[in-house]
C-alpha cells in the first residue's frame, strides 16, 4: 500500500468522523429533554458495565491504524479493522435484584487491511476475519455484588482466520474474569483473559502454540446531557514471543454520547490509543476509534430456570 493511496483513505475517514461528531452535536427533541437525558445517560454507563442487562450490538471501527518497528524504515504501515461484539445477557433466574445472569459476547474482526512482514521494508497488507474469542461469564445478582462488578467463566478462541495470517489455526481457551465497581455516574474495572491451545487445526510448524493474555481496562463517567468520557483500551501479551516483542500496552481517551433514533438508543463513542509500550520488531503503535453501540430488546425475557 502507497502512502498516497493511505493519505487518501485517511482523509476519507476524516469526512465520516467528521459526520458522526456533527451528528452527536445536534440538539436533542425539545420534548422533555431533561428525563431523556436522564435515561439516554444512564443507558451510555450501564453499556461501559460488560455485564449489564443490555442487549447491544456493538460495531468498533478501528481505523486508521499505525503499525512501527524495526522491520520498518519508512513511514509506519496503515491497517484498519471492524470488530462485530454483540453482548447478550441471559437472564438464568431470579428477577430484578436477585437475577443471576450468564453474558456472552463474541468478538469477531473484520480486517480491513492489515500489513503482514515478509521482511526488512517487505510487508504483505491482507483483510478477512479473524480468530472469533467467545466469552461465558456468570453474574451475580445486583443484590450480592452490590456497587461491584463481578464475573467469570471460560473463554474460548476459535480458529476461524480466513487466512494463515490473519489468525494462528488453533482451538484454544482459558478463563475470564470482570472485576470492578460501579456507581450512578462512575464504571471502572478490568475484564483479563488468558488463552492456551487446546487443539490444531491445521497450524503451521512455524506458528508457536498459544499462550497468550488480554486485558480490557475500562473508565466510563458520565456527564450531562447522555455525554460521556472515559479510555477502554486492551493490553495484550504473547507469552511465546521475545521478550520485547511480547507486550502491546495502550493508553487511550474518548468522547461519547447516547443518542435515541426512533425509540432505539444508541451510543456512539470517538476516541483514539496510542501504544506506550509495543514490540520492538513491528506492531500497533496507534489507532482511531469510533465505536456505535445501539441497544436492542432482549431477546430472551424471562429467566431459562425460573423466577
Amino acid at each position: 500500500m502507497t502512502m498516497g493511496r493511505s493519505r487518501r483513505r485517511i482523509v476519507c475517514l476524516g469526512c465520516w468522523v467528521f459526520g458522526v461528531v456533527s451528528l452527536l452535536s445536534t440538539p436533542a427533541a425539545p420534548a422533555a429533554p431533561a428525563k431523556a437525558g436522564q435515561d439516554l445517560g444512564q443507558v451510555g454507563n450501564k453499556l461501559a458495565n460488560p455485564l449489564s442487562s443490555l442487549w447491544a450490538l456493538s460495531a468498533s471501527f478501528n481505523a486508521p491504524q499505525l503499525f512501527d518497528g524495526d522491520l520498518n524504515s519508512g513511514d509506519p504501515e496503515v491497517g484498519g479493522l471492524m470488530v462485530f461484539e454483540p453482548v447478550m445477557p441471559i437472564p438464568l433466574f431470579g428477577e430484578g435484584q436477585d437475577q443471576w445472569r450468564l453474558i456472552t459476547r463474541p468478538v469477531v474482526p473484520v480486517i480491513f487491511s492489515t500489513p503482514i512482514p515478509k521482511g526488512p521494508d517487505r510487508f504483505d497488507h491482507q483483510g478477512g476475519i479473524g480468530d472469533i474469542q467467545l466469552p461465558f461469564l456468570l453474574a451475580p445478582s445486583d443484590r450480592i455484588s452490590g456497587h461491584f462488578i463481578l464475573g467469570a467463566g471460560p473463554i474460548f478462541q476459535f480458529p476461524s482466520a480466513t487466512s494463515d495470517d490473519l489468525g494462528q489455526n488453533q482451538w484454544a481457551m482459558g478463563p475470564a474474569a470482570v472485576v470492578g465497581y460501579k456507581t450512578e455516574k462512575m464504571t471502572l474495572g478490568v475484564f483479563p483473559n488468558y488463552f492456551w491451545k487446546i487443539g490444531s487445526a491445521g497450524q503451521r510448524a512455524a506458528t508457536p502454540d498459544v499462550s497468550q493474555m488480554s486485558l480490557l481496562y475500562f473508565f466510563n463517567y458520565s456527564l450531562p446531557d447522555a455525554w460521556q468520557i472515559g479510555f477502554n483500551p486492551t493490553i495484550s501479551y504473547n507469552h511465546r514471543a521475545p521478550s520485547e516483542n511480547r507486550w502491546n500496552v495502550p493508553v487511550g481517551l474518548y468522547v461519547g454520547k447516547t443518542v435515541r433514533v426512533g425509540k432505539l438508543p444508541i451510543n456512539v463513542k470517538v476516541g483514539g490509543e496510542y501504544s506506550v509500550v509495543s514490540p520492538d520488531a513491528f506492531g500497533q503503535r496507534f489507532q482511531f476509534r469510533v465505536q456505535i453501540t445501539p441497544v436492542i430488546p432482549s431477546l430472551i425475557a424471562n429467566p431459562i430456570f425460573g423466577r
